[in-house]
């Protein structure tokens, strides 16, 4: 009876796994992503074509009423008709060769995002971790990272903190090793455990020593440890060993280009508003010729492919047209709360959550969260990251509000006018914020200014 179950479970998985995926591939891919996406789709499936569509998404659900119920007077789908019931139609060698051509598979890189869903689908999680787990991997950077911290994407998300913990932790036990870590020393702890090295030095000089570690400052760690020069030195060779950036593997496109998907523009009475960058993608339409190339075919399996290369198609455009909805729809709400930004810059980002965004468009925060990662906006201050308009923030003494970017560019600004012989500590830039009605903890100066990539204030010392 085990068994039966078993094979029931599986049976359901192989069904849904493939709409699942392209479903999360269409809404979380990048515009890079999604046009290698889209071009293997009109590769693969003859069906499509990269022009205006001309079909509406009501006349392609009428697709499921089979091909003896097509209703008449829509000529494209008389002429599928007459091609299913084998009423003779020319058929050209080039036709067979690009039938034969589209039989053959092609296959895109994996990225890191869906190589980490296709062990989510096969990991049995409980349904909840699940759902948080696919969030979480669209909020993964490209070292496969945490872009900042799990508390904080639990305000951004609207979600509890503890099964971010657990699904946290179930994208920790994944391939390849160090991924979903907050950081660097994290991934590399990370990595030695899995190879069974947690009771070693060079785990402890991870946990304890990684800042000595990277000024190779040995003597330091070895008296801090309590033990000899050359045997940090043999750890630290074998710590180098170890991948810093886990998530790159998996950068299949290798192009460091970025295509926003949305631009936030003026229209000609001076208001902002929310614009897909549309262009940048083919159009896709179900083709008026495809039904030509495999008339000549009596093949029943044939036909049968056929009808699904119809199906696939219409559900591809149909996520397409949800994906661009979901994002623009996001966009309008982020320009709602967001204007002052838009005249003034980064430091007027106020603090705004994807459970609040969520709420306004009516779907689940963890929708929101994987329909912006990955995608940029284009503004007048350059191009962004759509996840730093979602950010907790800090109240100032007049009552205003100001986000985690705008503190964070508070701090660079800070630091680009200190006197380079005497950098400004962090203790230091706490007491300057406070001076700008910005109260914040002398540990999150350190943290925001390592996220900057700047560096304490005893190696930014210049000597005259």
């Amino acid at each position: 009876m085990g068994d039966a179950s078993l094979n029931q479970s599986l049976s359901q998985q192989q069904t849904l796994a493939p709409q699942m995926r392209q479903s999360l591939e269409i809404l979380q891919a990048g515009t890079l992503e999604l046009q290698q996406l889209l071009r293997q789709a009109l590769e693969q499936n003859p069906v499509l074509d990269d022009e205006t569509a001309t079909l509406s998404l009501d006349e392609m659900e009428e697709e499921e009423a089979g091909p003896d119920e097509i209703p008449a007077g829509k000529d494209d789908e008389l002429r599928e008709q007459a091609i299913l019931e084998n009423r003779a139609v020319s058929s050209s060698q080039d036709d067979e060769e690009r039938r034969e051509h589209l039989y053959n598979s092609i296959v895109a890189p994996e990225t890191l995002q869906q190589h980490l869903v296709a062990q989510l689908e096969l990991s049995g999680a409980d349904p909840q971790v699940r759902e948080i787990a696919l969030a979480l991997i669209g909020n993964l950077d490209d070292r496969g990272f945490f872009d900042e911290p799990l508390r904080e994407l639990s305000a951004r998300m609207g979600l509890p903190l503890e099964p971010l913990h657990d699904a946290k932790r179930l994208l920790q036990s994944f391939e390849p090793p160090g991924i979903a870590a907050d950081d660097l020393r994290e991934s590399l702890l990370l990595q030695l455990e899995r190879t069974g090295r947690r009771d070693t030095l060079e785990y402890r000089i991870v946990d304890s020593q990684l800042d000595e570690l990277a000024r190779k400052h040995f003597p330091q760690i070895a008296k801090a440890l309590h033990t000899t020069v050359d045997q940090v030195a043999e750890a630290a060779e074998h710590i180098s060993r170890l991948d810093p950036a886990p998530g790159t593997t998996f950068d299949g496109s290798g192009n460091p280009y970025i295509i926003p998907d949305v631009a936030f523009e003026k229209d000609e009475t001076g208001r902002w508003q929310a614009v897909l960058t549309n262009e940048y993608l083919p159009r896709l339409r179900i083709s008026d010729t495809y039904k030509d190339v495999l008339a000549s075919s009596v093949d029943r399996k044939l036909r049968t492919y056929l009808r699904n290369q119809l199906r696939e198609g219409r559900t591809l455009i149909k996520a397409l047209d949800q994906r661009q909805g979901t994002i623009l729809a996001i966009a309008d709400q982020i320009l709602q709360h967001q204007t002052e930004f838009l005249e003034k810059g980064a430091r007027h980002l106020r603090p705004l959550t994807m459970n609040e965004i969520a709420e306004a468009i009516d779907v689940h925060p963890t929708t929101v969260s994987r329909a912006v990662a990955g995608k940029y906006i284009r503004t007048p201050h350059g191009v962004m990251d759509m996840r730093r308009f979602f950010a907790t923030g800090y109240k100032t003494s007049g009552g205003g509000e100001v986000s985690n970017a705008g503190v964070r560019e508070a701090i660079q600004e800070i630091i680009a006018k200190e006197d380079t012989a005497k950098p400004l500590s962090d203790s230091a830039i706490e007491k300057a914020l406070a001076k700008q009605d910005l109260t914040v903890a002398r540990r999150t100066v350190a943290k925001y200014r390592e996220q900057l990539g700047i560096l304490p204030s005893h190696l930014r010392k210049k000597f005259q």
